[in-house]
């Protein structure tokens, strides 16, 4: 088996008898004490020279068990994945989140893990992970009941960022009110987004402004406004600043669906369908209609002066 790679399946990790450590978690936005508890499965895996893995869900549980008020995910698996990764895991286990497995009492959980993963050796996971029907299972049902197939479990204490603990929760507060700062210091990176360019109207460039959109339906909605971001393509070759739309845009058009819009400060040479990553730095202003075209026009100015300073 070639590492890393992100499979779906448990049938699909031959470890090729190589012993396994493992992290166990939703690990939404990948933030800073995401990092301590993976980081830990890839230090012990390396030391024993073993396999480092993640064991990841998707959709949220709470798409299955509570329909009507559902978790929205800060980002695709796509991209968690990316970032899972560059911490040095060797694999990632994506677990669809059924009925099925909804149902597994917590006292099942550690003998289907051994079922499905036999040279499974530790797992580690956040001081406030639960498992299980109904999330009976708790960090010392965890240690005893893992202790009886050899298994060593670890919890990781939860990282604090000015006092309070660092959450996924916290952080989608942060983004849906735009926080955007406060949002990279907890995330340990910069907020970021992929999508694929798509045409648009033209209206940028009729008023002075070409722009790029691209075809980005995050489940997590930022809030709607002008951000300050930077652009750039995979292998990181190009790396371009530039100020952004999220929203409707209400003074030229009055979508339904929110679109983002970019204005490079450079010309980047893009064509439709090309992908980019775009990384979100600065909340700068609310979307507003304004009365006129000059009024907006006017204030992209004022919005492209202050992206630049921040972005410097």
């Amino acid at each position: 088996m070639k590492f890393p790679a992100t499979i779906n399946r448990f049938s699909e990790a031959n470890l090729e008898g190589r012993s396994l450590h493992l992290a166990i978690g939703m690990f939404d936005g990948v933030h800073l004490g995401h990092h301590a508890v993976i980081e830990s499965a890839v230090r012990s895996a390396r030391v024993k020279s073993a396999v480092s893995a993640v064991l990841t869900f998707w959709p949220h549980p709470s798409k299955i068990l509570n329909k009507d008020n559902y978790t929205r995910l800060i980002m695709c698996n796509e991209i968690k994945s990316q970032i899972i990764f560059k911490m040095g895991i060797d694999l990632i286990i994506l677990k669809k989140f059924d009925q099925k497995f909804a149902t597994i009492n917590s006292s099942e959980f550690i003998p289907f893990l051994k079922k499905s993963l036999p040279t499974l050796k530790s797992i580690y996971v956040g001081e406030n992970f639960r498992y299980g029907k109904g999330r009976i299972g708790n960090i010392g049902n965890l240690i005893s009941e893992a202790a009886n197939y050899d298994i060593s479990a670890i919890s990781l204490e939860r990282i604090k960022f000015n006092g309070e603990p660092i959450s996924s929760t916290r952080i989608r507060n942060e983004i849906l009110n735009g926080n955007m700062e406060l949002v990279n210091s907890l995330l340990g990176y910069t907020y970021y987004c992929k999508g694929s360019i798509i045409s648009g109207k033209g209206l940028g460039k009729t008023i002075g402004f070409s722009t790029i959109n691209l075809d980005w339906t995050p489940e997590l909605k930022p809030k709607y406004g002008v951000y300050a971001v930077t652009v750039g393509i995979k292998d990181g070759s190009i790396n371009i600043g530039g100020v952004a739309n999220y929203g409707l845009r209400p003074t030229v058009n009055d979508e339904t669906q929110p679109l983002l819009e970019i204005h490079l400060f450079k010309d980047m040479k893009l064509n439709n369908g090309d992908s980019v990553f775009v990384e979100f730095h600065n909340f700068l202003r609310p979307e507003k209609k304004f009365s006129s075209i000059d009024e907006l026009k006017e204030q992209i100015i004022l919005d492209k002066e202050r992206a630049k300073k921040l972005l410097k």
